[in-house]
């Protein structure tokens, strides 16, 4: 019949897992999908019969609590089926999250905005030019390891450094537990350290201030130069912002990358500050009394260490910083503990059924 649609995609090199798999055989009627990109209220989806644009069902919209339970790149949805090319198709489910990559919305800051969904590993990138920043990387390390994925550092530019172990040695104070990759699109150091992390089944995402070098790096995975670059800016040594939307791309030798814009602000919607501030969290255990604000209190171990010169003192307000903004809204550890639940499952009850179905594989 004319118009019907071919089985020509293997999922599998798109990032499938038994976990997606086994969740979308609950709903056989709907189809399993992934989506690989976003404009405004259109999706770009891709299934077993190849690829093809779809928006959320009016149903959904009408349900979801909140902006971040609506789908994001890298997220598997379920569809509605269709027997042709041209007939419009709706998602209808998006299955629950193994990870989350959220920032606050730019707009408000009480807002999450989602940036990916499903990743494996989260790149962050920041050149070692004179937009090298170690605050910066505290900031993104604490949204990564929030995220449930793998973080690792990216150094890009390192051709243009002239003191890179010093810059090294600073950043080796905030990157405890991270592997850090020094890269230079000009000598292509650091590209096979980069793959190692990449195969099939994985999926990696490179995020990043404007202009660090990301769609180089990925352009080099691909093979090609898919993605559009741009030098430098002479006057103040800082990268020019290429990328304006997220999206999904299969790599040759296997896995997926997700590209993201150039972010000049981030702001924290939730983060993991015991794992990027490990130093801060064990001295606080030290400390006299359990609610020590680690200001002037007596037998304060932070204030002790930072005044033997053992722990940095732009670290510790790097530290209080982060902490007060996340705490925009009042939440305590539980209600954060439950927006981080709602954020992968949607809810406690799928959570607990994710977990069943795990356990009766």
């Amino acid at each position: 019949m004319k118009g019907l649609l071919k089985l020509t995609i293997d999922l599998k090199d798109y990032g499938v897992t038994p976990h997606f798999e086994t969740a979308a055989k609950a709903q056989p009627e709907l189809v399993l999908a992934r989506v690989t990109a976003q404009h405004r209220e259109q999706y770009r989806v891709v299934t077993t019969q190849g690829e093809r644009t779809v928006q959320v069902a009016g149903k959904f919209s009408h349900t979801v609590e909140d902006v971040t339970s609506f789908p994001a790149v890298g997220d598997w949805v379920l569809i509605t089926p269709t027997s042709t090319a041209d007939e419009q198709s709706v998602i209808q489910v998006v299955l629950p999250r193994q990870s989350v990559l959220a920032r606050a919305a730019a707009s408000n800051g009480q807002t999450g905005q989602l940036i990916a969904a499903n990743l494996d590993t989260i790149f962050i990138c920041m050149s070692l030019n004179a937009d090298f920043n170690v605050r910066r990387i505290e900031r993104y390390l604490t949204m990564a390891w929030d995220s449930g994925a793998m973080p690792v550092i990216v150094l890009t530019k390192a051709d243009l450094c002239d003191n890179l172990p010093d810059k090294l040695a600073a950043l080796a104070e905030v990157s405890m537990g991270v592997d850090v990759i020094t890269c230079s699109s000009a000598t292509e150091a650091g590209f096979a350290e980069l793959r190692t992390y990449i195969g099939r089944g994985k999926t990696i995402a490179f995020v990043g201030s404007s202009g660090v070098g990301k769609s180089t790096l990925i352009n080099h995975l691909l093979g090609k130069t898919l993605l559009a670059t741009k030098t430098i800016r002479a006057d103040d040594d800082k990268g020019r912002h290429v990328t304006t939307a997220r999206q999904l791309l299969v790599l040759p030798a296997g896995g997926v990358v997700i590209d993201t814009p150039g972010m000049r602000e981030l702001q924290l919607y939730t983060g993991d500050l015991s794992k990027t501030f490990e130093d801060i969290t064990a001295l606080a255990q030290q400390c006299k009394f359990r609610n020590c604000s680690h200001q002037s209190e007596p037998g304060c171990a932070v204030q002790a260490a930072i005044a033997a010169g053992t722990l940095d003192v732009k670290r510790f307000k790097s530290y209080q910083k982060l902490q007060a903004e996340m705490a925009y809204s009042g939440m305590n550890a539980r209600q954060r503990e439950n927006e981080k639940i709602n954020r992968l499952f949607g809810s406690k009850a799928a959570m607990k059924a994710a977990t069943r179905a795990f356990k009766n594989k």
